[in-house]
């Protein structure tokens, strides 16, 4: 019987990456996509406050025209009826609708504050303050959705009609 001949011994070469490196690389990848996550989520909150705020604009705006709106047009040239006019607006901090009324004034301030609680949410609150023909709106509601945000969030609004 032949003895085989030995094979000379060669050296191992690396041929590929070992599963050790391949859980590594799996793991920092892991790790950059949960903070892609935390940044979506962060930014997303921060989206929501900012829609918040831009619908608060929006309805003091929108009170502000209703109350511009509702002035006589004999009262336009007149600053004693156009005051008066105006003054037919003033309303307390409110967060419950006023029960429908028979005048402009109110049915207009009981749209606005149902219109905010179904767009800012149901602890929005408004208050409508003028002082003759200058008026400011204010408009409140919960921020804490939003990241840092309050929970008693408010903006005015100041305009001379």
């Amino acid at each position: 019987m032949e003895t085989p001949i030995p094979l000379p011994r060669q050296r191992r070469c690396q041929a590929g990456m070992s599963l050790l490196e391949v859980m590594i690389a799996v793991l920092i990848l892991a790790i950059g996509l949960l903070g892609v996550a935390a940044l979506q989520a962060t930014a997303l909150k921060n989206s929501q406050g900012s829609l918040a705020r831009s619908q608060a604009i929006m309805e003091s705006y929108a009170i502000l025209d209703s109350i511009r709106a509702s002035i006589p047009v004999a009262a336009i040239n007149d600053p004693t009826a156009k005051a008066a006019a105006i003054a037919l607006y003033q309303m307390a901090r409110t967060c419950a609708p006023p029960a429908a009324g028979a005048t402009l004034p109110v049915n207009d301030q009981r749209r606005w504050i149902q219109t905010m609680q179904r767009t800012l949410g149901a602890t929005s609150c408004g208050t409508i303050a003028c002082n003759g023909t200058v008026c400011t709106v204010t408009v409140e509601w919960d921020e804490s959705r939003a990241t840092g945000g309050v929970q008693n969030f408010s903006i005015s609004t100041v305009s001379q009609l």
